[in-house]
């Protein structure tokens, strides 16, 4: 019986205030769909594939040494890609007015484990500027390995391609926009709530009840003031007379 006047309180609350609750996620999810549309730029992807792949001289070389050592130099191409002498090049071919640093942050590198293919991931807010960082990173890896390392074992696996009719990878501005709504709808009702219990103002007799512990016996209704009841009761002789 107890759980079930809780829970009714819970709702009594939440309807007295549920304007101050709609007003908050209103607010709030609109201020984050404003960000999220006219804001934050649309962020595009491009990927190349390189394949590392030894070629062997010698028909007597040994397939799984070459295999392992094609695997053992992947973790040093990676930091080969994203290097200085790499973007430097890539910045200068495309005429592009960044740094290297400011470039490595829109490239990412990866490859699954004991895999030969590495994966050049390009972001920026154009896609066609993506898909060219992408594919330009790959080719100058390609041409510029054999002199930093003195080995040539890259192939170009797979191209990125401009598609007009891409989708920006982020933000997700509808994800956005509902999880605002959600943490503004739980933030709204926590406020509510709050504000319930530092309001010790008195407005009903169960109030009375709960903070004296006495049970209320009877109510005094209201009543009028003596010079209102004059002014009634004259106000009812002006009547009388009109009417005779």
């Amino acid at each position: 019986m107890k759980e079930k006047n809780s829970i009714q309180d819970i709702v009594k609350v939440i309807k007295k205030r549920i304007f101050l609750i709609l007003s908050i996620v209103v607010i709030v999810s609109g201020i984050v769909a404003g960000i999220n549309y006219y804001l934050l730029p649309d962020i595009f992807q491009a990927q190349t594939q390189i394949l590392v792949n030894q070629k062997s001289t010698s028909p007597e070389g040994d397939p799984w040494s070459r295999n392992e050592s094609d695997l053992q130099l992947i973790d040093t191409y990676n930091v080969i890609i994203k290097s200085p002498a790499i973007l430097n090049k890539v910045i200068e071919e495309l005429k592009l007015d960044s740094t290297s640093e400011a470039l490595s942050q829109q490239i990412t590198v990866s490859n699954q484990v004991n895999s030969k293919v590495v994966n050049i991931i390009a972001r920026d807010s154009n896609e066609k500027q993506a898909v060219d960082l992408a594919n330009k990173t790959a080719d100058v890896f390609k041409e510029e390995i054999p002199k930093l390392m003195n080995v040539d074992n890259i192939n170009i696996l797979s191209s990125a391609k401009f598609n007009e009719n891409a989708k920006p990878i982020k933000p997700n501005k509808i994800l956005n926009v509902a999880i605002a709504g959600v943490v503004s709808l739980l933030l709204g009702i926590g406020l509510v709530f709050l504000i319930e219990v530092f309001d010790t103002t008195i407005k009903t007799e169960k109030d009375i009840e709960e903070i004296s512990s006495i049970p209320i016996i009877g109510v005094i209704s209201p009543f009028e003031s003596e010079e209102r009841n004059r002014s009634k009761k004259k106000l009812q002789e002006q009547r009388r007379n009109v009417i005779v």
